[in-house]
């Protein structure tokens, strides 16, 4: 069991239940890494044991990349316990592995290992599941940082325990603030003729219910008070709450608005092409390509591109903004895609900026073990 840090942190009793579970019913040896070189050492001493990954998406991404970069990923069956929020472990629960601790580890025992493709590009990066090209860093996983990483070379989860850098003072509702003394006045002493108000965070005029605050002038006599302006903290949140309440909201049903209209996606200028087929060029802008190891929105398996020979394997490209008009979807085995800079989304890893990058699809590359 390699049981990575950030599981242990988001529910350890999905951990201990996971654990009691395995040794239950299986010879288990766990692991506790701090940090990657640990999870390659555990690897490479596992020997004939299966790993089990316990974690989120991420700790299943970095155990596949190194075994494929060993060149055992195809020779070690893997299963895994998902442990995390739903957003942590969304590419688990879609290859079908089930999410809760329980399921997960009886499946582990008692379920049987499937096949499943596996995308590689040219720097040797890997996808499960699907990619994103370009990525704009929305959306992103709340682990994962932007930048150039490559799958399973991201950072290590820091803990969360640790104090936040570049941590300014408290400020809020009922923060406390220093007032302003006079010469030769005491902290707590009111002013004469004062008193303070509870809760109110500000001195009024002893015996005065009418809103009215006085105006005092350093080294002066207390004038004559002067109605509340109405630009004042308490008038300018009464007036901004009754906008807010009285304004309609765009789009919503009976608020009386205009529609809402969902923002159009900038265009990208890419090339793209798959098993030598051109799907869009630099002189075309497109919106998005997504490819994705499986096919995409529960439809019939994508066909090959027109001459190119039909093969069990193939990934699902769409490419969004098409100069037809419509997006285009078919299947291929190898994509490239380039281009001015981009960066694009591997799965829960985000990579670039790159000018090209070649995926290839390899069939049956892994197995994974789901419930039967």
């Amino acid at each position: 069991m390699i049981i990575d840090p950030g599981a242990r942190r988001a529910d350890g009793e999905s951990v201990r239940i996971a654990k009691d579970v395995l040794c239950a019913r299986a010879t288990t040896k766990i692991c506790l890494p701090d940090g990657l070189e640990e999870v390659t050492r555990a690897l490479a001493r596992r020997g004939g044991r299966r790993p089990v990954v316990v974690g989120d998406d991420r700790a299943l991404l970095r155990v596949v990349t190194l075994l494929h970069r060993e060149r055992t990923l195809a020779t070690t069956p893997l299963a895994m316990v998902p442990v995390g929020p739903p957003a942590a472990v969304a590419l688990a629960s879609a290859l079908g592995i089930p999410t809760d601790a329980v399921r997960a580890a009886r499946t582990v025992i008692d379920g049987f290992d499937r096949r499943l493709d596996l995308l590689v590009d040219d720097s040797d990066g890997v996808v499960i599941g699907e990619l994103s090209v370009p990525y704009d860093g929305a959306g992103a996983h709340p682990a994962g940082p932007p930048g150039s990483a490559r799958a399973g070379e991201a950072a290590w989860p820091a803990d969360p325990a640790a104090p936040a850098a570049d941590a300014g003072p408290t400020t809020g509702p009922g923060a406390a603030q220093a007032p302003e003394l006079a010469p030769g006045r005491a902290a707590g002493d009111a002013a004469p003729g004062t008193e303070r108000a509870a809760g109110a965070g500000d001195e009024r005029r002893a015996g005065t219910d009418d809103g009215r605050v006085p105006r005092q002038r350093q080294g002066r006599e207390p004038v004559a008070d002067r109605p509340q302006p109405w630009w004042s903290p308490a008038a300018r949140t009464a007036r901004t709450a009754l906008t807010l309440l009285t304004t309609p909201v765009a789009g919503r049903a009976g608020a009386g608005g205009p529609p809402a209209r969902r923002a159009r996606p900038a265009l990208v200028r890419l090339r793209v092409e798959a098993d030598g087929v051109l799907l869009a060029d630099l002189d075309h802008p497109v919106e998005r390509v997504l490819v994705a190891t499986r096919p995409l929105f529960g439809g019939a398996p994508a066909r090959p591109p027109d001459g190119a020979p039909r093969s069990r394997g193939l990934a699902e490209v769409v490419v969004y903004g098409h100069a037809s008009g419509s997006p285009v979807r078919l299947g291929a085995r190898a994509i490239t895609v380039s281009g001015p800079d981009f960066h694009y989304r591997a799965d829960t890893v985000t990579a670039g900026p790159v000018r090209t990058r070649t995926w290839r699809l390899l069939p049956d590359a892994w197995s994974v073990t789901l419930p039967r």
